[in-house]
């Protein structure tokens, strides 16, 4: 009983749409109307309000990290499964009709929760690769692939298997960019389209 506890907590913590409760607040509408029609961190940032944008990445990525340390102080391995939880609930939140965001930022937060050296490897493949390419979307997705690895080799293994699950469902959720990256039509960072 106590791990679907953790699994509820973390779902509803993870179930606050930041991206839209801040833009809606700054008087800058609905922004699931613009760009992706995502309610994350970088279709925030396509409305031009970098500070919007900068302030959804922090509270979607605490969503995750609150979630881990709030249930790690009732047992082991409450953790991970609250973390998870978050992640369920930021892309599937009930109230939006369970259309969330594509969970990056969450699982970054999760992760930091986690593991700082995890993290740490996640944000400069992330930043390098943004650098180069200054695709989110790409830079997100080859972050996920090396965060299974790098957990694995410090040896969390529990870890490492909820992240590849995670990881997996980050690629389900980046399908319409992943075609748009073959296709050659994905929007870059800073762009409005």
């Amino acid at each position: 009983m106590i791990f679907v506890a953790a699994l509820l907590f973390g779902y509803l913590l993870g179930s606050i749409p930041f991206g839209l409760l801040l833009t809606r607040v700054a008087g800058l509408g609905d922004v699931r109307s613009i760009g992706s029609g995502n309610i994350g961190a970088t279709n925030v940032l396509r409305t031009g309000n970098r500070k919007l944008a900068a302030a959804t990445l922090l509270l979607d990525a605490l969503k995750g990290t609150v979630a881990v340390v709030v249930a790690n102080q009732y047992g082991v391995g409450l953790g991970i499964i609250a973390g998870f939880g978050a992640f369920l609930g930021h892309l599937f939140p009930v109230w939006l009709g369970f259309k969330g965001g594509k969970g990056v930022a969450t699982y970054l937060g999760i992760l930091l929760a986690v593991s700082g050296l995890a993290s740490l490897v996640f944000a400069i493949i992330w930043v390098a690769t943004a650098y180069l390419t200054r695709f989110s979307s790409l830079s997100a997705l080859i972050a996920c692939v090396a965060v299974p690895i790098t957990l694995l080799l410090l040896g969390f293994g529990d870890a490492a298997i909820a992240f590849s699950i995670m990881s997996l469902i980050v690629f389900a959720k980046h399908r319409a960019n992943i075609s748009r990256l073959i296709a050659g039509t994905e929007s870059r960072i800073g762009s409005k389209g």
